[in-house]
């Protein structure tokens, strides 16, 4: 049996949406430092929706899987909605984690809450959900 799922395996060899967004409206860095994952994410939004996100990652096969599928999640969504992005919704588009390695999908909603909480410090001037 492979200790990955077929989901996890694609995203890790053919990740989706990794890089930097220029002028990003938010930014977010979150690292696990019992792992040694690092995690950067940019997002862009339009009218309340995400319309961009990228990341930028040094992690284990499970973590750039978790980010990439974090991303294809996120875009288009309603920034509310994004902010409360579940962990679990995660590890359910890649079918299937580990669970020693579940903390990985922790590590990509944890860094999209913190990039939508810039966002609303350098737009609206105030600290927002964290």
């Amino acid at each position: 049996m492979n200790e990955y799922s077929d989901k996890v395996i694609m995203h890790f060899q053919n990740p989706k949406n990794a890089g930097i967004i220029e002028n990003a409206d938010g930014i977010g860095e979150i690292g696990d430092p019992d792992c040694g994952d690092f995690m950067k994410v940019y997002i862009k939004v339009e009218n309340d929706i995400i319309t961009d996100i990228k990341y930028q990652i040094k992690g284990c096969p499970a973590s750039i899987a978790c980010a990439s599928a974090m991303t294809e999640i996120a875009i288009g969504l309603k920034i509310e909605d994004a902010m409360v992005l579940r962990e679990e919704a995660i590890v359910e588009a890649l079918e299937w984690l580990p669970e020693y390695k579940l903390h990985c999908s922790n590590l990509s909603a944890g860094a999209l809450r913190i990039a939508i909480n810039d966002r609303f410090e350098k737009f609206y001037k105030i600290k927002r959900f964290i």
